[in-house]
């Protein structure tokens, strides 16, 4: 045997089917809204901890780094070990690391305790997405994702406006303490309802120094990054950029020599899987670096607090809602290709739109309509873009697969939260001086724009039409 999924597959409308769709949302979701509610309430951390720009870029990257260079491992453990098992320890190891985020007294204790987030995340975010396209039968695979990407997505954005309450009725803290209680619910449930499934033909030792090299190879780059924008005469500057580079190097040339590499190589021979990454890498980092600037843009220059900033955001969860199921059903009936393209391309406009927010205008004509552009562009974008990615890959490999497409992700929101401070001048306390963070804000959010631009002409030229159709 090559591999084995569940016994007899899902359908989607049964019982089984709905209880993993809502097990794996709850945890994909804790996940997404801890990212991005946590970006609102990094102004209130600066003030209460005396945070640098670079220590709130830390709070960040500290989760996706480790998050990032891990999560192909965690799908690598998944495939060989059991997805579920695999999936159920990074939830309770998640929220044990939430917890401690919640109980920390000063900046360095909340970047450590927000790395061993990351390590949680790196286990149960490829688990999510293998789970679902292991267990699901060929036919109901798209819709299972869309469904999981719109409801997944929903607490991604509704992070922002929960995290905002929570910092201005209690504290910045309840937004890490909150998914405890979350991934209860969630280890009771999967128990008892999720089926379990692995790929029975791997074998060997897991490729330990394949994921050291990763890590070092992120590590190096943004530490370097990052210490630039403080200092870019610092002596670890080059240093951490040596050493990211050699160690990106190194990775390759292990993957291609290791007998079981943690990353086989061979499934970027699929110009498809290729293609969409690639094109999630320009996404994911324009999402990642304008959510970072936006937040700070409505706090620091308008004046928001935290919760009017996450609400904000609000309008584009209701787009995403309805519409992400059905564009993903409709890309299983005219191919993944046209989405994919215009979909970056609609988020594009509404980045442009938002890089003249400065508060001279209404928020219905300054910030509304930007908000709701990127949300129906998102919404046509990330079922196809997902589905496409896991179905270019072999069903074995689903841990595999969702894990680079993770990685791909969290590694480009790393280094797009990293560079794009350094690439438009921001640096040390500049956050908190409006009209310097205004003019870094709009060449940051322009830059996003041209890296969707750039993800919809990838994904024109590279993504293939056949590939959901039965």
């Amino acid at each position: 045997m090559t591999g084995d999924a569940a016994p007899a597959p899902l359908a989607l409308g049964t019982a089984p089917g709905r209880w993993l769709v809502v097990v794996t949302v709850l945890a994909s979701g804790m996940a997404f809204l801890d990212a991005t509610a946590v970006q609102v309430a990094l102004p209130t951390i600066g003030r209460e901890f005396g945070s640098s720009l670079s220590g709130l870029q830390w709070t960040v990257t500290g989760y996706t780094l480790p998050l990032a260079a891990l999560i192909l491992l965690g799908g690598s453990l998944g495939d060989r070990y059991g997805r579920r098992r695999v999936f159920v320890i990074g939830v309770v190891w998640f929220a044990a690391a939430s917890l401690l985020c919640g109980l920390a007294q000063d900046t360095g204790q909340l970047v450590a305790a927000r790395a061993l987030q990351g390590i949680g995340g790196a286990l149960l975010t490829p688990g999510s997405l293998a789970l679902i396209q292991s267990s699901f039968r060929t036919t109901d695979r798209a819709r299972a994702i869309g469904l999981w990407s719109a409801l997944g997505g929903i607490a991604g954005l509704v992070g922002p406006f929960l995290g905002g309450v929570l910092v201005d009725a209690v504290s910045w803290r309840l937004v890490f303490l909150i998914n405890v209680p979350i991934a209860v619910v969630i280890v009771a449930v999967a128990g008892r309802q999720v089926p379990e499934s692995r790929n029975r033909g791997l074998h060997g030792r897991f490729d330990h120094l394949g994921a050291v090299l990763g890590a070092a190879a992120l590590g190096g780059t943004t530490y370097a990054l990052i210490a630039a924008a403080e200092d870019p005469g610092r002596p670890d500057v080059p240093a951490g950029a040596v050493i990211g580079v050699l160690s990106g190097i190194a990775f390759v040339v292990r993957e291609r020599r290791a007998a079981d590499p943690m990353l086989p190589l061979g499934v970027f021979a699929d110009r498809q899987f290729t293609g969409a990454n690639v094109a999630t890498l320009a996404i994911y980092g324009a999402l990642g670096g304008g959510g970072l600037f936006l937040v700070l843009q409505l706090q620091t220059v308008l004046g928001y607090d935290a919760t009017a900033a996450g609400a904000a955001m609000l309008p584009s969860i209701l787009v995403i809602t309805l519409l992400a199921p059905g564009f993903g059903a409709l890309a299983q009936r005219i191919g993944p290709r046209l989405p994919m393209t215009v979909g970056p391309l609609v988020v594009a406009t509404g980045s442009v739109l938002l890089a003249g927010v400065d508060g001279s205008r209404h928020y219905a004509v300054e910030v509304l309509p930007g908000s709701l552009l990127q949300g129906l562009g998102m919404a046509i974008t990330v079922a196809p873009l997902t589905a496409t990615v896991l179905a270019a890959a072999p069903d074995a490999l689903a841990g595999v697969a969702s894990g680079v497409n993770n990685a791909v992700a969290r590694a480009a929101q790393l280094l797009a939260v990293a560079a794009l401070p350094v690439a438009v001048g921001l640096g040390g306390d500049d956050y908190a001086d409006p009209a310097t963070l205004t003019d870094g804000y709009r060449m940051a959010t322009l830059v996003c724009a041209g890296l969707l631009v750039a993800g919809g002409l990838v994904s024109w030229a590279t993504i293939r039409n056949d590939v959901l159709r039965d």
